[in-house]
């Protein structure tokens, strides 16, 4: 793929008992259901823009710091960070939800055969 087009995102994810591997580092059996997954991914999207409203990095290091904490996803331990990656690396919901992203901007939930997230976008090359 061009390098010209590649994104830069953070992800927090949510699993819950439909994803397509429902564990992960903080559980190994996941069995909250898509609604309840839904509901604390909202919590987490509110606490992250009440916490980073002050500026694009304010809000970043709120993001990395929560998602540390509670994603899903073993990049929790890079504070959610994915690197960069361009079209064909994701799945298709995720990498859409991605490149309709502006530097900066965090996105609504995102649903995946993973599970729930929320990006927020950091870079494009």
């Amino acid at each position: 793929s061009a390098p010209s087009d590649e994104v830069g995102c953070l992800h927090l994810l949510v699993k819950h008992r439909e994803s397509r591997r429902p564990a992960s580092w903080r559980n190994d059996n996941i069995t909250i259901t898509k609604a309840e997954a839904s509901e604390q991914l909202a919590a987490h999207r509110a606490s992250i823009v009440a916490d980073g409203a002050d500026s694009a990095d304010s809000l970043r290091r709120a993001f990395e710091a929560l998602a540390a904490e509670v994603s899903d996803c073993s990049s929790a331990r890079r504070g959610g960070d994915l690197g960069m990656f361009g079209r064909g690396q994701m799945q298709a919901a995720f990498e859409n939800a991605a490149y309709a992203l502006q530097v900066g901007e965090l996105s609504q939930e995102v649903d995946s055969d993973s599970g729930l997230h929320i990006i927020l976008r950091y870079a494009k090359s």
